[in-house]
């Protein structure tokens, strides 16, 4: 049982020895309000209501695909999707396994509820732990919280290197060799596993579910975990464990209209000068 009070080395001990003949990657999952509902805030919490059914985040699909990819290059191993949700909401793991992942954990609880993002690495470290995998995959970031920190928070709480906004990922042995996206290009960064490498979205093209993967995935398994057991304080997360309060929501305001300048011979002078009283020149 893994405990959270003492040090990091205490609650993550160093993962045992890695059998790259059978791969095992796990995929951190995000299951999200459908964005295509405009959602309800709960008055007394002032967060996004969760309790309908939850989709899988688009920016997720990347990593499951990339997982799989890694496993069929490989040859021979698995991938595994790790998920915090309300209500052991499954629907979004279910999409993921019919692209074809083999099984999945969900953890849920009440006092989850209000976690912020170290709050959540901390039970998504936990819950990946029990697996021990040789490489773990996440989304940079959820298109719900877009703080961009879970997966690092994640490997930091697990001791394990940590490459972002990868592009392409290989595994070459004990190896990962990741191609991280810059501004300028990409960067060829090459780190030991086991690894947790974050992966841009849109980098490729997520399967579609099958049919016959649709049906597979209803009877593949699923874990129910608890804080319980993960051995988390319910105090270390959740409201009671959060660095953050939302003290107020307001609409944003409205766009207001842009100038319009109508050229009468002088229009170039005009942009220049409104350019300059935005103090872009």
């Amino acid at each position: 049982m893994i405990k959270l009070s003492g040090s990091l080395d205490e609650a993550f001990p160093a993962l045992p020895g890695i059998d790259f003949a059978a791969m095992k990657v796990v995929v951190c999952v995000k299951q999200i309000p459908d964005p295509a509902d405009p959602g309800a805030l709960d008055p007394e919490t002032k967060t996004l209501k969760r309790d309908s059914k939850l989709i899988l985040d688009e920016s997720d699909s990347y990593g499951v695909e990339m997982a799989l990819q890694l496993v069929d290059a490989a040859g021979d191993g698995e991938v595994h999707l790790v998920s915090m949700a309300p209500n052991n909401e499954v629907s979004g793991l279910r999409t993921a396994l019919a692209m074809g992942a083999a099984s999945a954990t969900i953890v849920s609880d009440d006092a989850l509820q209000g976690s912020d993002a170290l709050g959540t690495a901390k039970v998504l470290a936990a819950a990946i732990a029990r697996q021990e995998p040789d490489l773990i995959l996440a989304a940079t970031e959820s298109s719900d919280g877009y703080t961009g920190t879970v997966p690092e928070q994640v490997a930091e709480l697990m001791g394990l290197p940590s490459v972002t906004f990868a592009k392409s990922v290989a595994v070459d042995g004990g190896a990962a060799k990741v191609k991280r996206q810059t501004e300028a290009g990409y960067d060829e960064v090459e780190c030991p596993l086991p690894a947790l490498v974050s992966v841009t979205a849109g980098v490729v093209e997520p399967r579609y579910p099958s049919f016959k993967g649709i049906m597979a995935a209803k009877s593949k398994p699923v874990d129910e975990l608890d804080l319980g057991a993960l051995g988390i304080d319910a105090g270390q997360v959740g409201w009671a464990g959060a660095g953050q309060e939302i003290v107020a929501i307001e609409e944003a305001p409205a766009r207001e209209s842009g100038e319009v300048i109508e050229d009468e011979g002088d229009a170039y002078e005009r942009i220049v000068a409104f350019l300059d009283d935005l103090k872009v020149l």
